[in-house]
C-alpha cells in the first residue's frame, strides 16, 4: 500500500492534500496536509475545532474532532493541480464521531450489509449558473437565454460549454461516467448524470460535483449554484435519487418482471417504498433542508408551465408528478434539492426504506395521472397527503419521528432540528422586499 500511495502522490506531482469532511449542511470542510503527512491523517486524523463547524455538537471547551482519511476515497482534484483529496470520518475521543453524516450513513450501510445487501444509487444534481452584477445581484450567465421553455434548447446548453466541458472533463479524470450533459428547464439552469455506485459512493462523489463546479465557475468569472429555487417563477435545482437494492452478487432484489403492476418492482420494493411514503414528511425536513426548498415543493406552475418537483405524497409508474416515480424495476425519489447533505439523505432512506420492509408495509395503489391536475376535494378522496409546505412544518414532523430519530442517532437529529430551527428563526423575523413594497404605505 504504502508503495502504491508514494507512486500516485509522485505521478500525480501531488503536494498537499485536502483532508475534507461535511457540515450538517453538507458543505464541504477542509484541511491542506503536506503530502508526506497524509499517513498521519489516515492514522490519527486531522484536527479540528469542531465548535467552528456547523452541526458537530461541541463547545469551545470541547476535545478535538479528528477527520481521519479512507485511502478508498484518494483522489486528485483535477481543477486544483498539485492537490489530492482524501474523504475523512469523524473521530472524538478515538471512536467514530455521531454527530457526523458520512458515519451516520456507514452505520446504516452495515444494517444492509448484515443482511447482504447495498444501496445503489444515481444522483441527477442540477445547478444554475450566474454572473454577479455590480449591484450584488445574480443573472443567468448567458444574457441571451431566455425562453420561456428552454429546457434542452441547443444555444442555451451551447454557450455554456466552456464551463460544462471543465467540469465533464475534470469529473472523467476521477472516473466519472459522465453520459449526458444538458439545459433543464430554468434559463441558466444544467444536469449533469453519471453512473450509478453505491450509496457512500454517490454521496462523496456528489460532494466533489460541487467543490468542482464551484471553484471552476469562479476561475470563469462565474457563480455555480446549487441552491434550491432562484427564481420564484422558475423549476428549481432538484437532485433526484434513483435507488435500488442489490445482493452480493449484484442481482436488483427492487426488480421483479412478474409484477403485477407493471412496474417491474418486488414485494422488497413495493415494502421501501411504503416506507418513503410512511416517512414521507420528516424525510421533507433532510431531503429538502432549507427555508429556500419549500419554494420548489409548491402546487402550481413555473413559467415555462411545468413543474418537476413533487408536491404530493405518493408514487406512480413513469409519474413525475409523484414524490417517488417507477421508471421500471427501481424507484426514483424525487423529493431531494441540491442544496442536501447527501450523506444525511442516503441515511434517512436507508432507515424509512428498511421500516418499510420489516414491517412489510404496504404503498397502496400506484397513482399513475398527472397530480397536479387534481382538485382538492379529488386529492382528498383518493388520500393523498402533501408535504410539508415549509421548513418549520417539515422540522416538526422529523421532531415527532421516532423511527428517524432512533435509527440515525438521537445526536444527530437533535443537532440537525437545532440548527434548522435557528435558520427558520432568522428567516421568520427578515423583512424581504416583498414586504416593504406592499406594507411600508399601505395603511
Amino acid at each position: 500500500m504504502s508503495n502504491d500511495i508514494d507512486k500516485f502522490i509522485s505521478d500525480n506531482g501531488i503536494k498537499y492534500i485536502l483532508a475534507q469532511f461535511v457540515d450538517i449542511h453538507g458543505v464541504a470542510k477542509t484541511k491542506s496536509v503536506p503530502a508526506h503527512c497524509l499517513m498521519d491523517v489516515v492514522e490519527s486524523g486531522a484536527g479540528f475545532a469542531g465548535f467552528a463547524v456547523w452541526g458537530l455538537g461541541m463547545e469551545p471547551h470541547g476535545p478535538d474532532f479528528m477527520a481521519r482519511g479512507d485511502l478508498d476515497t484518494l483522489s486528485i482534484v483535477p481543477w486544483q493541480p498539485g492537490y489530492a483529496r482524501i474523504v475523512c470520518d469523524g473521530h472524538v475521543n478515538g471512536e467514530p464521531y455521531p454527530y457526523d453524516s458520512r458515519v451516520v450513513l456507514k452505520n446504516q450501510l452495515k444494517l444492509l450489509a448484515e443482511k447482504g445487501w447495498t444501496l445503489n444509487t444515481g444522483l441527477e444534481p442540477e445547478f444554475s449558473l450566474f454572473n454577479r452584477a455590480e449591484d450584488g445581484s445574480l443573472r443567468p450567465v448567458d444574457e441571451s437565454d431566455v425562453l420561456d421553455k428552454p429546457c434542452y434548447d441547443y444555444k442555451g446548453l451551447s454557450r455554456s460549454r466552456e464551463f460544462l466541458e471543465t467540469l465533464v472533463e475534470s469529473l472523467q479524470k476521477l472516473d466519472f461516467d459522465v453520459y449526458q450533459i444538458d439545459h433543464e428547464d430554468a434559463n441558466g439552469q444544467f444536469e449533469i448524470n453519471y453512473t450509478y455506485g453505491n450509496a457512500l459512493e454517490s454521496a462523496d462523489r456528489f460532494t466533489m460535483v460541487r467543490m468542482g463546479a464551484g471553484e471552476i465557475a469562479n476561475d470563469l468569472g462565474m457563480v455555480c449554484s446549487f441552491m434550491p429555487k432562484p427564481a420564484s417563477d422558475r423549476t428549481g435545482n432538484g437532485m433526484h435519487f434513483h435507488l435500488s437494492i442489490a445482493d452480493k452478487d449484484g442481482n436488483n432484489l427492487f426488480h421483479d418482471d412478474d409484477d403485477a403492476n407493471g412496474m417491474g418492482l418486488s414485494k422488497m420494493a413495493y415494502h421501501f417504498t411504503a416506507g418513503l411514503l410512511h416517512h414521507a414528511k420528516a424525510l421533507c425536513a433532510i431531503a429538502a433542508p432549507t427555508v429556500n426548498s419549500y419554494k420548489r415543493l409548491v402546487v402550481g406552475g413555473t413559467a415555462s408551465g411545468a413543474t418537476w418537483a413533487p408536491a404530493y405524497i405518493a408514487y406512480g409508474d413513469n409519474n413525475r408528478s409523484a414524490m417517488v416515480r417507477v421508471p421500471y424495476g427501481r424507484l426514483e425519489f424525487r423529493l431531494p434539492d441540491s442544496g442536501c447533505n447527501p450523506y444525511l439523505v442516503h441515511a434517512a432512506l436507508i432507515a424509512a426504506g428498511l421500516d418499510g420492509i420489516e414491517r412489510e408495509l404496504d404503498p397502496g395503489e400506484p397513482k399513475n395521472i398527472n397530480l397536479f391536475a387534481l382538485s382538492e376535494d379529488e386529492r382528498k378522496q383518493q388520500g393523498i397527503e402533501i408535504l410539508p409546505q415549509n421548513l418549520n412544518e417539515a422540522l416538526d414532523a422529523l421532531e415527532a419521528n421516532t423511527v428517524l430519530s432512533e435509527r440515525l442517532g438521537k445526536e444527530i437529529i437533535s443537532e440537525f432540528l437545532k440548527v434548522k430551527r435557528i435558520e427558520w428563526t432568522e428567516y421568520s423575523r427578515h423583512v424581504s422586499d416583498w414586504e416593504l413594497k406592499h406594507y411600508a404605505e399601505f395603511f
